[in-house]
């Protein structure tokens, strides 16, 4: 009986190895992945999976929304006409009628609406350009020469809109377009006509004349920081017309309200300006890729070892040896 039951428990030991094999058998192996543009191609086996591709990384665009600027430049203005009451009718030649240059000085707040379009108000004061030149005028008394002396400045406030092109190593072209007011003043007005009978020089006072205006930009910018960037620009702007006060001879003569009126104000400007940023802000967007990202396998589950199977207990008085 006692080797019966020897041989019992031999057998079970020996058919327990077998069965924690079968049952490890029964766990899925780890299945290989494929492209899922094979999949999608139809070049992959049956039943197969795609690889895991991670999805692209967020380029995070920083920039502020919010922003002050500053800009120094010099002006070339040009004048389309100047014309008096009293010379209706005659023949006038224009000779040389042209301002000098002079600096301007501008202050402004800005919003970038986002990474391509912003916006600015600016004020600016142009300073006294120095006007100079000559008319011939033949009437049927005669001809007479005037010569012309005089300093225009005026006030500029837009409000202007731009569109940035695409940065490139940092830097930026942009175009842009204003609209908004010009407060024109002529100033020290004089006449010098030649010859003239009563007197051949006459003056007028100092006046100022708001107009409406307008402006075309052109520019590049280059961003130092991310909170500074300078820009040198063009700009193209009509500032509309000015008029000098009445004019009245060097005797306090003056018989005929006269004043000189300049018409069709123009002026191509060079500035450079200077833009801080105060309140900063993220914007996102997906990254451009020029090579396929490395691609990621899923690990497989890992597979757990079954439970060991234990003999059962056997019945009875324990074996004991009859030596």
């Amino acid at each position: 009986m006692a080797f019966k039951r020897l041989t019992i428990a031999a057998t079970l030991l020996a058919i327990a190895p077998l069965a924690t094999a079968v049952h490890a058998a029964d766990y899925s192996q780890p299945q290989p992945c494929y492209d899922p543009a094979l999949i999608a191609a139809g070049r992959a086996p049956p039943g197969a999976f795609p690889c895991y591709v991670p999805p692209p990384p967020m380029v995070i665009e920083e920039f502020s929304s919010w922003y002050l600027r500053g800009d120094i430049g010099f002006t070339n203005q040009q004048l389309g006409n100047l014309t008096n009451i009293q010379d209706r009718g005659f023949d006038v030649t224009n000779v040389g009628l042209a301002f000098d240059a002079s600096p301007l000085f501008g202050i402004g707040i800005g919003y970038n609406f986002n990474e391509w379009l912003r916006f600015d108000l600016t004020g600016e004061y142009r300073s006294s350009a120095n006007f100079h030149g000559s008319q011939i005028i033949t009437s049927p008394g005669g001809t007479i020469t005037d010569e012309y002396y005089a300093r225009k400045k005026e006030w500029l406030f837009l409000l202007n809109g731009y569109v940035d092109l695409g940065t490139w190593q940092g830097f930026t072209p942009f175009v842009g377009a204003g609209v908004g007011f010009s407060h024109n003043t002529i100033a020290s007005f004089q006449d010098i006509c030649t010859p003239c009978p009563g007197g051949g020089v006459a003056f007028a006072d100092d006046t100022s004349k708001w107009n409406f205006a307008w402006a075309l930009h052109a520019g590049l910018a280059y961003k130092v920081t991310k909170n500074f960037t300078v820009e040198l620009a063009y700009r193209y702007v009509n500032l509309g017309n000015a008029e000098s006060g009445d004019i009245y001879t060097y005797l306090g003569t003056n018989n005929i309200v006269n004043p000189m009126n300049f018409e069709k104000l123009t002026s191509h400007d060079i500035k450079l300006g200077m833009r801080f940023n105060f309140d900063g802000m993220s914007f996102s967007r997906p990254a451009q890729y020029y090579a396929p990202p490395p691609q990621q396998y899923y690990a497989p589950p890992p597979v757990y070892a079954p439970a060991p199977v234990y003999a059962p207990p056997s019945y009875g008085p324990p074996l004991r040896s009859r030596g």
